[in-house]
């Protein structure tokens, strides 16, 4: 294998990286007092980011899709509590004078600072709170752990990994990433904030190229609860500290860096959807057969969002004519006489034709921490997989007391 799992990987496992994080009031007090956090890279980087398709986007997003358009930045300054969406040009002036301030820390320009936040909308950033907390913040390599607790909001468990590698002729790279999330999850970009860091030596186009085709197999294919974010970023950084040779389309080393920076978001956003808000249950839905891969995916996210499919798998009740309804109303090409469906390995309908079902053994499936829906089309050669969650009343609770 040329791709291997970091033990106790972050985004600081990539040569350069720095990270640290501090407390300045913007969440509760908990058991990890942590709201605010930076990112450092010691080396100029090569940076892409993948941002909301939400037509309302928060200041820190206007802010880094403006930045990024020299596709360089060094620095990216992150807090959570506080959205800094809906918040007017005062709210812009602020995501401003955030990344102001850590390039002051730092050395840097502005434009090389990027900003990102998450939490309430509708709140202005208190930032002369933010300007202290920055001067505040400790770098160092070990800080990846902290910022990715830093970063969390609902969420019960940080999210972050690490993978090293090899590209061949002796060359090894690392990419590092963490992630929050739980509500607010649907797919129409992230759905989350994402940070990814490598040491890669890299082209900009072809980072470009990487990131959205990974986000849009990995945090393009998770929903928790139907809503997008105002926030929503995926952002990458790339220092080169690695001293490989530059990595371009069709170059060697390219096909492994794209799947292990597949591999990384695939691994942050499937524990978004396992974090979902209230979930107890991860729920695996794919879609095969399919005329296209757009279809595969359309179809194999319809199931997976379904308030009723949710409910269902909640509630271990096998009922599969959601899944069926939810499939129909997708909008992909399908024939209801050719389709096959499966929990897990149990058949439940075979050519359009419902099986005698065994409730006992369907049951015990609904039953497991993570739940496999398979539909087989039979139309076509494409095939998508998407993730979701259970829809629990903890998840009404959590929304109905988010503010208060």
């Amino acid at each position: 294998m040329s791709i291997k799992v970091a033990p106790e990987g972050t985004i600081t496992s990539p040569k350069g990286f720095l990270a640290g994080a501090t407390y300045i009031g913007l969440k509760k007090l908990g058991d990890e007092p942590l709201d605010l956090g930076i990112l450092y890279s010691e080396a100029p980087c090569i940076a892409a980011g993948v941002f909301t398709a939400n037509k309302v986007k928060a200041a820190p997003v206007l802010l880094c899709q403006r930045n990024l358009k020299g596709n360089n930045a060094q620095a990216i300054v992150i807090n959570s509590g506080c959205a800094n969406a809906c918040t007017g040009e005062q709210g812009m002036k602020h995501a401003e004078q955030t990344a102001v301030q850590a390039a002051k820390k730092l050395g840097l320009s502005p434009q090389l600072v990027l900003v990102a936040s998450t939490g309430v909308i509708g709140k202005q950033l208190p930032i002369k709170q933010v300007r202290d907390g920055i001067k505040k913040v400790k770098l160092s390599p070990d800080g990846g752990h902290t910022l990715a607790k830093a970063i969390m909001t609902t969420d019960t468990f940080p999210k972050e990994i690490a993978v090293h590698v090899k590209l061949g002729n002796g060359e090894q790279i690392t990419i590092g990433g963490i992630a929050k999330g739980a509500g607010m999850i649907h797919p129409n970009m992230a759905t989350l904030l994402c940070f990814l860091t490598t040491d890669a030596a890299i082209s900009p186009v072809f980072l470009k190229k990487a990131l959205k085709n990974a986000v849009d197999a990995s945090f393009n294919m998770i929903t928790v609860d139907g809503d997008t974010s105002t926030n929503d970023s995926a952002i990458i950084l790339a220092n080169g500290l690695a001293k490989n040779k530059l990595i371009n389309s069709g170059s060697p080393g390219a096909e492994r860096f794209e799947q292990a920076l597949r591999e990384v978001c695939l691994y942050l956003a499937k524990s978004i959807a396992r974090d979902g808000e209230g979930a107890t249950k991860l729920i695996q839905v794919t879609v095969e057969g399919a005329l296209t891969l757009a279809q595969a995916r359309s179809g194999a996210r319809a199931i997976a969002g379904s308030s009723l499919v949710k409910s269902a798998v909640h509630g271990s009740d096998p009922n599969w004519g959601r899944i069926i309804a939810a499939l129909g109303r997708s909008g992909i090409e399908m024939q209801e006489t050719r389709v096959d469906l499966y929990l897990d390995n149990l058949c439940m309908m075979k050519a359009g034709q419902p099986l005698p079902l065994d409730k006992k053994k369907a049951k015990s499936i609904l039953d497991r921490a993570g739940v496999p829906i398979r539909v087989c089309l039979n139309l076509g050669s494409a095939s998508a997989t998407a993730w979701g969650c259970d829809l629990s009343e903890e998840y009404v609770a959590i929304n109905s007391e988010y503010t208060t």
